[in-house]
Order: C-alpha cells, then structure tokens, then sequence
C-alpha cells in the first residue's frame, strides 16, 4: 500500500472518530442557538500572516470564500480573522482545536485535502510570511475563545463590525501564572471601561505535533482578547486605561518588556466581533 494513501486513509478514520466523539456531545441548546455545540476549543492557534504589499484584501476575499467552513466540518473552528490596524501587510486570524491531538488529526486532514491542494498556490503567492505563530491555551478553562455565530450574510450585509485589540505579554519563564495574578485588576478595568474580554490566553508547552506549520518557540506569552465597539470605546475608554496600568505591570518584574498592544478590525466574516 503507498504511504501517501495509508496516511489519507488514517486520517480519514481519525477525523470520522473525531467527529462521532463530537456528536455525542448535549445538543439540547442547539436547538435555540445554532453555534452552542461549536465550543470547547482548548487550543489555539493565534496566527499572525505577513501579506505582500497590496494584497491583503485579496487574500481575506479568498480566505474567507473557501476556508472557514472546511475547519469547521473537520471539527476546528476559525473563530476570528482581522486587519492589523497600522501594518497594511498584517493579517491575523484564529484557528481553535478541541484538543492537541486534534490539532494534528485536523491539520493533516485539510493541508492533505483536496481543497488545500486546489488553492494553496493562490493563497501562498500572496504570503511573504506564515510562521509568526502562537500555540496557545485558556489560562483557564472558561477563558477560552468564545465561537460567535457566524456573520448572517442577510442581516449584517456589512459584514463583521466592532474592534478586538491583542494584548501580548511576553512573560519570564515559569511566572505565567503569578503574572497572572497581577494583572486581574487590569483586566476587570478593561471589562469595567466596556470592553468584552474575549479570552485569556497562555502559551502552550508542547512539541508541535504538526511540524509542517512552524510555531514560536520564544514564550512563555499571555495573550489578552477583547472586543470593542468602536474607535471612540478604544480611544476614549480603553486606551487611557492600559496606559494608566502599563508602570504598574512592568514594576512586576514578571515581564520580559513593554507588551505589545495589537489592535484587530475584523474582516467581512469573523466571528470574532462586536455584537448588540
């Protein structure tokens, strides 16, 4: 039997397994709310693609026409994708895994796949860079990334609306967890200025399962998401807040420098994004 074809078989098998797993979780709230099952994603890849000069709507436009529901049906989740607000070469997206051996059973799946193979040249041509990638996981279970509905091309004819900003701080080794601590007050000031936290991530320790798609290695990071409605919550509300509290954080000693502050418009279909 060719390898090639006994890899496709496995992961074949692997995926179907995955996907029975899956639906047998309660279903209950799905009658009410179409995404309740499209939760519990415990990995995550925060992605962030350097776009040749000029091409990143062109490449959003084909990211979002082919690829989104491809994760989901093999179980992953794109759970948002976003311009890089001042680096017009920037585009960052989310991508969500139930588990780690899920990344590897989802990722060998799609990138083996047939519609990979039909667009990856398209997509790669518009790339300068792909491998400024985090693996991360909730600080805590209920701190992951929240899977919104998926934009209604009916009634959101406009698409995805609202800001998320990115806060990354690259934290000293084996503090995650006292850093942690110490920027809860932040974070509740963050949730109090009108921001909705939309996850707290920390860099996840392992060996990358799926050496084809490279991730960093220079953690350990925390990642705070939040979505806001607009430039005047940023500007007027949020802003002055995370400046107020940036002394007071690098006073820690906990951090490995200033943090990195990445604010995120959403494309057409993010999930991720300010709903009424």
């Amino acid at each position: 039997m060719p390898m090639r074809f006994l890899i496709e078989l496995l992961t074949v098998i692997a995926v179907c397994n995955l996907m029975v797993a899956q639906s047998s979780q309660p279903a209950a709230k799905a009658l009410t709310e179409p995404s309740a099952h499209l939760n519990d994603f415990q990995d995550i890849e925060f992605r962030r693609y350097t776009i040749k000069e000029g091409e990143r709507e062109h490449f959003a436009q084909y990211f979002e026409s082919y690829f989104p529901e491809a994760f989901e049906q093999l179980g992953a989740i794109a759970a948002g994708s976003f311009f890089e607000r001042g680096n017009q070469t920037g585009f960052t997206w989310i991508r969500g895994f139930h588990t780690i051996e899920a990344r590897a059973v989802v990722n060998a799946a799609f990138y083996y796949g047939p519609l990979w193979k039909e667009h990856k040249k398209t997509l790669n041509d518009l790339m300068a860079d792909s491998d400024n990638v985090m693996l991360l996981c909730p600080l805590s279970p209920e701190r992951g990334v929240p899977v919104l509905p998926a934009v209604d091309p009916v009634t959101e004819a406009n698409g995805a609306q609202g800001i998320v900003v990115a806060q990354i701080f690259a934290v000293k080794a084996n503090s995650v967890e006292a850093f942690a601590k110490q920027a809860e007050t932040m974070f509740a000031s963050y949730r109090a200025a009108g921001a909705r936290e939309a996850g707290v991530l920390v860099t996840l320790d392992v060996t990358n399962n799926f050496p084809q798609l490279p991730i960093r290695t220079d953690g350990p990071y925390l990642v705070w998401l939040g979505i806001l409605k607009d430039n005047q919550m940023l500007e007027k509300d949020f802003t002055p807040v995370a400046e107020r509290s940036l002394q007071a954080l690098l006073a820690t000693g906990l951090i490995r420098g200033t943090p990195e502050l990445v604010v995120l418009d959403p494309t057409h279909r993010s999930r991720l994004r300010w709903l009424p």
